[in-house]
Parts: C-alpha cells; structure tokens; sequence
C-alpha cells in the first residue's frame, strides 16, 4: 500500500504541495491526473524518494520513503525523462540493475527483450524514445518490483506496444499484489486500467475516487420537453450543475443517483431523453472548472 499524509513542500516560497493525502490499496492501479504545474512532478519526487517532505509523511507497506533503501529496491520507478549511461547498451545496463536489485529476474529479462523485440548490443542513447521507453519498461519489470510508479510510460510507444506494456502490468498486479501509479495525460487509456483517480489542482488533492464513483455519479443529459414549464419541472430537484440550451433540446451536467433522475425527468414526459455518464477525460475538464468551451465539447 502507498500512502501520503499531509504533505507539503515549499520551493524558495512557492507552495508546491499542501496538505496532499493520496492512497493507493496494495494490488490496484491508481491513475494521477492534473494539468500542469498541479505538482504531479513534485509528488512523484517524493514517492521515489528524491525529495524530502518538509512536513507529512510519503510511506509504502507502512515505512517512510525518503532514504530507505529497501523500500526503494522494491520500487520501480519509470520517468518520463529517460537517462542512461551515454555507452551502455540493453544488456550492459541490465548487469548494472542486476546488482542494485536483489530480486532481479534474469529468466523474465530475456523472455521481454525477446517480446519486444530489442537489440541488446546497440547503444541505448542511439535508440528511438519509443525503443528507450521499451527497454526502460523491461529493466523495470524485470526487478520484481512490488511498487510501480510510471510517468507518462506509454508517450512515443505505437499502440500494440502500448497494449503489450499494460498486459505486463495488469498481470503482474493479478498475480503478484504489485502496487501501481500511473500519471498520464492520456486520460482515455487510464479509464481502461486504473481502479482509482486522484485529480491534482495547485498541490492539493482535489478528488480521490474509484473510477467507478467518479464516472457513475455525474450525467449528461439531453432533453426536449412540451413546453418550458415541463423542462424547468423536470430539473427542479436535481443537482444540475450545468445547463444550456440549443433549440428546443436542453443540454445539462446533472449530479446524482442514474435512477433519480431517470425518475424526475420522465415524470415530466420527455419527447426526447438521452442520458450518459460522463467519461473520465470529461470528468477531469468539468472538474478542473472548464471553460465554456470545454463544458460545451462534453455536451457535444
């Protein structure tokens, strides 16, 4: 389990992250969204204990971060800014992870490398984004880990090699426990793998949900009534936190229980009625208070 308690951290006067809480339930995968600047970065820091907290705590299996290290041989950790040594290839950085850590599976190295596809002796500064992501991703995987922490780890990869890296993780969360968070962009493909949410907004921890409460729980709804006074019947005791109208149609974002509203609405003997839940890349543009704009592409 990876849990945070009140973190917060300042740099030179800036308050990056404020009384943050953030948890992660051992075997599940946790998606981290937020716009930039949100301080995705400086939370990530502190998972893979790069930072310090200046007040808070940042604990996995119920032990501090910064400076375990056997907590961080545990930890896998994928950023979004590669590094390798300038002359090293696959094969010699995998000697080199070797030695770090001590569940290195050599048996599951060469079974990935023979997966993806990639050349062991060329040099990995001389390989594509895509091909160092790759190579990144099995390093990784291949020291056991039973905490994953990924930053953007699919951006540059084709997408049956996208597909490819979340079987990994999606099997190893089955079948070994392993601990997962991803922060992404890519919004509609955390939907399809992540059991939880946390929205990130100026250091703080604005929504932290299952997926399945954060996309039930809020609707669209598209309308069209007799006359004016049904529609405004219709809507009157729900939690309608958007709505506009084109034509004769209303267009509204509507909170609350499928079954109630479905009840309201139809009591007021609707000509048209269509409602669906919001997706989570929608969910995120409402939340984070879009602008016009955004609120009119969800209605869309």
């Amino acid at each position: 389990m990876i849990n945070v308690k009140g973190l917060c951290k300042q740099f030179d006067g800036f308050q990056a992250l404020s009384n943050l809480n953030l948890n992660v339930e051992k075997g599940s995968i946790y998606g981290l969204i937020g716009v930039n600047g949100s301080g995705k970065t400086t939370l990530i820091r502190h998972l893979t204990g790069v930072l310090r907290p200046d007040s808070g705590t940042v604990q996995m299996d119920g032990q501090d971060v910064f400076d375990n290290i056997g907590i961080k041989q545990r930890l896998g950790y994928i950023p979004d800014e590669l590094f390798f040594f300038g002359s090293y290839s696959l094969r010699s950085m995998s000697r080199f992870y070797k030695g770090l850590y001590p569940r290195w599976n050599e048996d599951r190295y060469d079974a990935m490398v023979e997966d993806f596809g990639l050349p062991e002796r060329g040099k990995l500064a001389r390989f594509s984004k895509g091909m160092q992501k790759q190579a990144q991703f099995i390093l990784t995987m291949s020291c056991m880990p039973d905490f994953l922490v990924l930053d953007e780890p699919i951006d540059g990869l084709d997408p049956l090699v996208r597909r490819k890296v979340w079987k990994y993780v999606v099997d190893d969360v089955a079948e070994r426990g392993l601990t997962v968070l991803v922060s992404s962009h890519n919004l509609k493909e955390m939907e399809g793998i992540c059991d939880s949410i946390g929205i990130l907004s100026a250091g703080e921890m604005k929504i932290e949900r299952s997926l399945d409460e954060l996309t039930a729980g809020i609707h669209k709804v598209q309308a069209a009534f007799h006359n004016q006074e049904d529609a405004d019947r219709a809507f009157a005791g729900l939690n309608v936190v958007h709505r506009e109208k084109s034509g004769s149609i209303e267009h509204l974002i509507i909170r609350g229980e499928r079954e109630a509203v479905e009840r309201a609405v139809y009591a007021a003997d609707p000509i048209i009625f269509d409602m669906l839940p919001l997706s989570l890349e929608e969910v995120f543009i409402f939340e984070m208070g879009g602008e016009n704009d955004d609120i009119k592409s969800i209605l869309a």
